[in-house]
């Protein structure tokens, strides 16, 4: 049994790739706690659209080649989920908006079992994997051990996004219209505001993240079946540390999971799950709306 040297470049690299894990966590998080936030639906499919995100990714990659091919896939796979999110939001969610909480569980649950279907038909039950681009293979030296260079462009473009998405929320038109229609959908109906509109904008919002974080896993790891369900439950814990609704809590409840589990992981494996979901129960005994999240009214 191997010890653990926990001298300086060992903290920090652990730490880098905690930074990793959670870059995927709030590009994805980011994504479930605005729907819900605005929407207030729970959206059990949002993984569903992350793995999407990665299957179609790999066709893209497989089919066009060469070094553009990854970025080609870093825009055509979120569009093209975007567009079945569009679908999902008129054709399912746009008639459940007002019913129960678990009607509109089911009904997203039920989305995941179609999604599983068509993956199969489309792509198979085949693990696919995706090479990192060319531009991104390599490592750099983080206290004399090698860090992937693909993993830091994973950190510096969740950092970018975040940015983005913070910038759209507080300073725009369209961010006002969407911390409205948190606050008080009615009333932003009441002076004219097509509040439809704005949610069908929040919802294809979410399944562009969900395929964007879907696309940027993909040269991180094996691409199956089964990876909508684990993102999923990694978000939620994410969104309910946070505070369901809160685009800060996401941003943060992902740095806490990420650097948690890498840390957790290496001093004790089999024990590495369960670090995270101790940390939801924590918060949740403390903030039962979470960090940032505000209780229901």
């Amino acid at each position: 049994m191997s010890v653990i040297t926990w001298d300086p470049g060992t903290i920090l690299l652990l730490f880098m790739s905690g930074l990793t894990r959670a870059s995927i966590l709030f590009i994805v998080a980011a994504g479930l706690t605005l729907v819900f936030g605005v929407l207030r639906v729970i959206n059990m499919a949002h993984g569903s659209l992350y793995m999407v995100g990665a299957f179609i990714a790999a066709s893209v990659i497989q089919q066009v080649g060469g070094a553009a091919s990854f970025w080609l896939a870093l825009v055509a796979a979120p569009l093209g989920v975007s567009v079945i999110g569009a679908i999902i939001e008129f054709g399912v969610l746009r008639r459940i908006y007002q019913a129960e909480h678990v009607v509109q569980l089911l009904a997203t649950y039920a989305l995941i079992l179609i999604f599983d279907d068509l993956v199969k038909m489309i792509w198979g039950a085949e693990y696919k994997s995706v090479s990192v681009p060319a531009a991104f293979v390599g490592s750099i030296s983080i206290g004399d051990r090698p860090f992937p260079i693909y993993n830091l462009f994973v950190i510096l473009w969740a950092l970018l996004l975040a940015a983005c998405l913070w910038l759209l929320i507080y300073r725009t038109g369209l961010g006002r219209l969407i911390r409205a229609a948190v606050e008080d959908p009615e009333m932003l109906e009441a002076l004219g505001v097509n509040i439809p509109r704005v949610f069908s904008v929040v919802f294809i919002i979410g399944a562009f993240l969900a395929g964007l974080g879907g696309v940027l896993v993909a040269p991180l790891g094996s691409i199956g079946l089964g990876m909508d369900v684990t993102i999923l439950i990694e978000a939620f814990v994410v969104a309910v540390i946070g505070g369901l609704g809160s685009f800060p809590g996401a941003l943060l409840g992902a740095g806490i999971i990420g650097i948690m589990f890498s840390f957790g992981i290496t001093v004790a494996p089999r024990m590495a799950t369960a670090f995270v979901f101790l940390a939801m129960v924590l918060v949740l005994i403390v903030r039962p709306w979470g960090l940032f999240g505000e209780p229901e009214r």
